[in-house]
């Protein structure tokens, strides 16, 4: 039986009315998302339409989910706001701080004994609190939520961008920072902007060596990685209905890629194949009751252009197999031909070390053994591995069923590496050298969903490139970028020329799914009497002290880092080992921008204090202005704070005195995590005012004192020789924004209405 089913049973009694009531107040059929997005408003019934891209909306989530490298932070934060229990359904998930270097039981027990102090206050807290906890090596937050809470025409949030996965089991769920957790946990309204609407047609049908993976490849290739902010994508047609739910939530997973609010797809027979398959067949017989509620109407899918902003179509029968990157996720290569060509002529190593599958993104029993089919055929065809491989199953009850089925076995025999059911490498938790930085130049292929420099091993020269698990199998096993399995031939070990068959894999695993401990442990139903204790002198966690606010007088400050192209959240808080210090504020804060790049000499982490003229560390020459007084200033490029949710990349900021964020556009999520700690994050109204910013500028807010929504804030920036420039910025502020903003943080203006 389901999870919270009374609740899911609760959202669907009012589907109907509130849906009816939004199509009859809209004034025309509904997709699938605005069904969701009505049905969810803070108010109950829709009294009035929203304006896509404009309104700010107050919806109420059905429930949130933590990995635990957010939730430390998010529940730190919630003990503050003086709750006694989390208002609805949460549930924390340890995947983020375990390592990846000699196997999963080795390195499970590793991270038990580092991290214990950890996972002992997440489990904790989560006992106190009525929250849901998933034990280390439990399986990866959004393949356990796929697999136990998303339920169709549901609205989630979570504190990690990839929450979008659950969009494959017809959620509108979307990643959001701690601070936007907290409000929800502790009974507040969750803000939104009420998205944009980006319709997919999917015609045709996946077949060969196309998979899932590959919609969403083609997906960024078209929308870039900026292509989708601010909007909901929402997959429709007779290829979307032919996909597996899993197939679906790879797609959802990477719109994260294109920046997208989340992705979604209607409920159809696979979703209720895979409901019934997890034991949640309550799910769908509900969900069965009113699906006509859980997709989006006829009229829609039948004349798109009339009711989303932008429409894209994609034969999926015309589809093949892609490989994207190195260094992003949006460029996008044929397999083949195409890659040789580019490789050749961008110096992109040809040999490829590593293969890795799994991660939140293609970790499920589906992909798994899809890629297991080609490794079967490597070992039928006397094929030796050409690159090493890693596999990250993706929930304890996927790798507890995928070994009873022998395709983990299958893997083990050509000496693949089975790490723990964790991210691992797909967030930098992978020991792969001794010392990154000096590392060589390499090619990897993964299944994962980001490929930033640096992301998956530390090492600035790995070439990272993103494939479908049986294309990543391929390759490793041929040990070059330019192998395609469609047309080139292999050397066996008796000096034969074979080739690869098309994989072969299963939707759903035919004897169904077991398990024998899943890794929940349920919460008290009165934890009053739990303690939670953190140590004075922990590296690791830090009881949080309240942001002062900023004030309406903003004047002297000076400039910290001017970034240079891409600042993704990567640059901003690394992870890897940093997730050590996710607890811990001002550890942590040792990290910030230090991978942002200094426009003034291209550089990182070496910034000039204006106050010595020496050049340092970010971090120390932000605390450096913090003891003398003098706020600080950031300023960036482009789709600013791209990537991850983690709000550690606004907290650090603000806790080591940076006032305002000022850049030509932000990444959504970044944008509101933020305003959360009652920052300014602002856009210059001329992106070339950009170019304005000089090394030693000193900054002063003119009107400061009349911050409203809607009206641009001026700023005067006074230069090194004395001269000035006088330059406006934007910004996206409304009242309950402001109001967080004067009080010195969204979660500051809680506990003041608690109390």
């Amino acid at each position: 039986m389901a999870f919270d089913i009374d609740m899911i049973k609760g959202v669907y009694s009012n589907m109907a009315e509130r849906v009816n009531k939004a199509r009859e107040i809209v004034g025309k059929p509904l997709t699938l998302s605005e069904k969701i997005l009505y049905s969810h408003l803070w108010d109950g019934n829709p009294t009035k339409v929203f304006t896509r891209g404009k309104d700010y909306v107050d919806f109420a989530p059905d429930r949130i989910a933590c990995q635990d490298a957010t939730a430390q932070m998010a529940l730190l934060q919630f003990m503050q706001a003086g709750k006694p229990k989390v208002a609805v359904p949460t549930t924390v998930h340890c995947d983020h701080l375990i390592q990846a270097k000699e196997g999963a039981a080795k390195d499970l027990k590793h991270a038990n004994s580092v991290s214990s102090e950890v996972f002992d206050f997440l489990e904790s807290v989560s006992n106190k609190y009525g929250i849901g906890f998933w034990k280390p090596g439990a399986g990866i937050i959004h393949q356990v939520v796929l697999e136990n809470y998303a339920f169709p025409g549901g609205m989630m949030i979570g504190t990690d961008s990839h929450t979008v996965n659950a969009g494959g089991l017809g959620m509108v769920a979307i990643g959001v920072g701690g601070a936007d957790a907290v409000d929800v946990m502790a009974g507040m309204a969750w803000e939104l902007k009420f998205p944009k609407l980006i319709g997919v047609k999917l015609t045709g049908k996946l077949s060969g060596w196309t998979a899932p993976k590959d919609v969403i490849l083609k997906v960024a290739e078209i929308l870039t990685v900026k292509g989708g902010t601010g909007a909901i994508v929402e997959y429709f047609g007779p290829g979307a209905t032919s996909m597996s739910c899993t197939g679906k939530g790879t797609i959802c997973n990477m719109g994260a890629e294109i920046g997208a609010t989340t992705s979604t797809f209607g409920y159809d027979e696979s979703m209720e194949r895979y409901l019934r398959s997890t034991d949640r067949a309550d799910i769908a017989d509900a969900a069965n009751e009113v699906k006509e509620h859980l997709t989006g109407d006829s009229e829609v899918y039948d004349n798109p252009e009339q009711y989303f902003d932008e429409v894209i179509e994609i034969n999926l029968t015309k589809l093949g197999p892609l490989l994207n990157g190195p260094f992003t996720p949006d460029l996008s290569t044929e397999v083949g031909a195409s890659m040789t060509e580019k490789a050749k002529e961008n110096d992109w190593p040809i040999k490829v070390e590593w293969g890795l599958i799994g991660s939140c993104t293609n970790s499920s029993y589906e992909d798994l053994s899809r890629a297991s089919s080609i490794a079967q055929q490597a070992i039928d065809k006397g094929l030796k591995m050409k690159s090493e491989l890693g596999i990250n199953p993706g929930s304890e009850q996927v790798r507890y069923t995928a070994e009873r089925d022998g395709i983990l076995g299958i893997f083990e025999k050509l000496d693949a590496k089975i790490f723990t059911n964790a991210c691992g490498p797909c967030i930098g938790q992978w020991a792969r050298y001794s010392d990154p930085k000096n590392a060589p130049k390499n090619s990897i292929v993964h299944s994962f969903n980001r490929n930033f420099a640096k992301r998956a091993d530390g090492n600035p020269n790995t070439h990272a490139f993103v494939a479908s698990p049986e294309i990543t199998a391929a390759i490793a096993i041929a040990g070059r970028l330019d192998f395609n399995p469609l047309t080139d031939k292999l050397i066996n070990e008796n000096g034969e020329e074979v080739m690869f068959e098309e994989p072969q894999g299963w939707e759903l695993p035919p004897k169904g799914f077991e398990v024998k401990d899943n890794g929940y442990l349920a919460p008290e139903k009165d934890g009053s009497h739990v303690e939670v204790v953190v140590s004075e002198d922990s590296e690791r966690l830090e009881l949080l002290t309240p942001f002062e606010p900023l004030g309406s007088n903003i004047s002297g400050a000076k400039l910290l880092i001017k970034a240079f192209g891409k600042c993704t959240t990567d640059h901003i808080s690394m992870a890897g080992p940093w997730l050590r210090f996710r607890g811990h504020l001002d550890n942590i804060s040792n990290n910030c921008l230090i991978g942002a790049v200094n426009a003034f000499n291209d550089k990182t982490n070496f910034v000039k204090n204006q106050l010595t003229g020496d050049y340092g560390g970010v971090p120390d020459t932000a605390r450096a202005y913090k003891a003398a007084g003098i706020p600080t200033i950031v300023v960036g490029d482009h789709n600013y704070g791209e990537g991850s949710s983690r709000e550690h990349a606004a907290m650090e900021p603000r806790h080591l005195g940076v006032a305002a964020v000022i850049v030509k556009s932000f990444a959504r999520i970044h944008e509101t995590n933020l305003k959360k700690q009652g920052m300014l994050g602002l856009t210059f109204v001329n992106e070339d005012d950009y170019d304005l910013i000089q090394e030693d500028d000193t900054f002063n807010f003119t009107d400061l004192n009349e911050f409203a929504p809607d009206k641009p804030l001026t700023l005067e920036i006074v230069h090194a020789d004395g001269s000035k420039d006088v330059i406006s910025l934007n910004h996206t502020y409304n009242k309950a924004q402001i109001a967080w903003y004067n009080e010195g943080s969204a979660l500051n203006l809680i506990k003041k209405q608690n109390a």
